[in-house]
């Protein structure tokens, strides 16, 4: 007898094929039968109507000390995800010697926006070595499965110690990271990651190990990681030395597989600058690829949230509790004076690029110019502040506004994510946790790039979320559904696919805030055989494995 048959449901296999009706069936963990009639099972689900993919891979997220506490990894197992990649931008808690943890913490925090004392009180921190994290993620017994890079900043520091931060590595110090990665990835990280974007900092201010590292010193590392066919991640320089930076990947795509972080801006000409540099690369047989975040993104603001404006009454306001918040703009003449200072000072960024997510249970991604704040507050004679005051009064704090810092056109995104070197990803879960809530891109890709827009039809959506990532980081049992494949799957109800808006939890260590979104449509989802979501709603099952690299 299957423990489980999902029957009847339009399967779409993740690997590029039509998409078909029929049942799948499970044991022990796998895919055992794929087709009809499949015979008696210990528990059925009814897709009929419903669309069967595999689980989707989420490959940019920072979970790496939520898991401690939140090892259901909200938000993103809401959204269909069941493989998570961990340890993205140089930034991770290993290697780590004993004396460096609340500089790894601090680091996290002002790179990342997770709390230092979050990170200090739910980790164990009972590991030295890469390896020795990983054993202790799955002592956690995550609901979804992890895997793992080794980040270059714990890695420089653990070798140079506070030469690290600012000096160039000698020949010593390089061979001795790069034999550190080849030993975590042989204990079972998936490759490395690094950093060279100059928005990562210390909270002493100075930049994060390896932002300036030389090119020598990441092509060797890069060696050892290509050597066991695990993967370069990168976070670029490119907006300051283009050429430089192009020249770095390239050297390192001769040695391994490279990921590297994409995006576009307010036209196509720097997303066609890159696609030129990179497809270049790919027709030499070099393996690069990207993933880009599939929507405008930036700051979610609001009453409940990061503020538009700042200094003067705004910073009182700031510093004020959301109840206190609804009180004070409810005062006609405090109000006046924030409207003035508005006017004075202006917005942290053109309230062009602020548009309305709405007060209602969706949100709202796709305003055109016609709907930004400016727009908006303009077609009423309003100034901006005025507008975003009284929005937010009469929803009583709830209405939320996102700033467009990335991806401002979103046709000139469209080209990027429909390149054949990138997939759409870089959620950011875990991370900027009180300003950002990118982490139902997965449920945007399905609900509105295909079934909205029709930018992808539903059989390469499902392979852009599933067998693409899962390939990029070494995953040959997943990302499919076929006969021995892992039983990930999701049933989704297409139709009703959708994020529901943000809103604000105090969830984290000590009561911390972090903004949080769940999604409607999800029927069910499985990992590893076990139906971890049902009706949008986490099961409390847990069958996440940590997925250890294998060459």
């Amino acid at each position: 007898m299957h423990d489980l048959v999902i029957r009847g449901g339009l399967m779409v296999d993740g690997a590029g094929s039509d998409p078909s009706v029929a049942d799948i069936a499970v044991k022990d963990g796998l895919i055992t039968e794929v087709g009809s009639d499949l015979g008696a099972a210990k528990r059925t689900i009814d897709a009929e109507g419903l669309v069967v993919t595999p689980g989707f891979v989420d490959v940019h997220t920072h979970l790496d000390a939520q898991v401690a506490w939140d090892p259901d990894l909200t938000p993103i197992s809401w959204h269909g995800v069941t493989t998570a990649l961990l340890g993205n931008c140089g930034v991770t808690f290993a290697p780590c010697k004993p004396g460096d943890r609340e500089l790894l913490a601090g680091m996290m925090e002002t790179v990342e926006d997770i709390p230092r004392e979050a990170i200090l009180e739910g980790l164990s921190w009972n590991w030295e070595s890469y390896g020795e994290y990983l054993n202790e993620l799955q002592h956690l017994n995550p609901a979804i499965n992890i895997a793992g890079l080794i980040g270059h900043c714990a890695l420089r520091f653990y070798v140079m110690g506070e030469r690290g931060v600012e000096e160039d590595a000698t020949p010593e110090d390089s061979a001795r990271m790069a034999e550190i990665v080849e030993h975590a990835v042989l204990d079972g990280a998936v490759g490395f990651s690094t950093s060279r974007f100059l928005g990562h900092y210390l909270p002493d201010g100075r930049h994060v190990p390896g932002t300036h590292a030389q090119h020598e010193e990441l092509v060797a590392i890069a060696d050892v990681v290509g050597r066991h066919r695990a993967l370069m991640q990168n976070v670029m320089n490119f907006g300051g030395d283009y050429d430089g930076e192009m020249a770095l990947l390239r050297k390192e795509a001769k040695k391994a597989r490279v990921l590297f972080s994409h995006g576009t801006g307010k036209s196509s000409s720097y997303g066609n600058k890159v696609e030129a540099s990179i497809m270049a690369m790919r027709q030499e047989g070099l393996d690069v690829s990207a993933i880009a975040i599939p929507r405008a993104s930036g700051f979610v603001t609001g009453l409940q949230a990061y503020l538009p404006y700042r200094g003067g009454l705004w910073s009182e306001l700031h510093d004020m509790d959301f109840d206190a918040r609804c009180h004070a703009i409810r005062d006609s003449a405090f109000c006046e004076s924030l409207v003035a200072q508005a006017k004075e000072r202006g917005a942290l960024i053109s309230e062009e690029q602020v548009f309305y997510l709405g007060d209602g249970d969706r949100p709202n991604y796709v305003g055109g110019p016609s709907e930004s704040l400016a727009a908006m507050a303009a077609g009423r004679g309003l100034h901006p502040s005025e507008l975003f005051l009284e929005l937010s009064r009469s929803t009583n704090g709830k209405a939320l506004f996102t700033l467009r810092f990335f991806n401002q056109n979103l046709d000139a995104l469209a080209e990027a994510i429909s390149s054949d070197f990138c997939i759409p990803s870089l959620g950011d879960a875990g991370a900027h946790v009180s300003q950002i809530m990118d982490s139902g891109w997965a449920t945007f890709v399905l609900s509105h790039w295909h079934r909205d827009a029709g930018l992808f039809t539903l059989s390469e959506a499902v392979r852009r979320l599933t067998s693409m990532p899962a390939a990029m980081i070494g995953l040959k049992d997943r990302g499919r559904l076929a006969p021995g494949m892992r039983a990930d799957i999701n049933v989704v109800d297409l139709a009703n696919l959708s994020e529901r808006m943000p809103e604000i939890a105090h969830d984290f260590p000590n009561g911390a805030p972090r903004f949080i979104q769940k999604a409607l449509g999800y029927r069910a989802t499985v990992c590893n055989g076990a139906v971890i979501l049902e009706n949008d709603e986490l099961t409390g099952a847990r069958a996440g494995q940590v997925l250890r690299h294998r060459a």
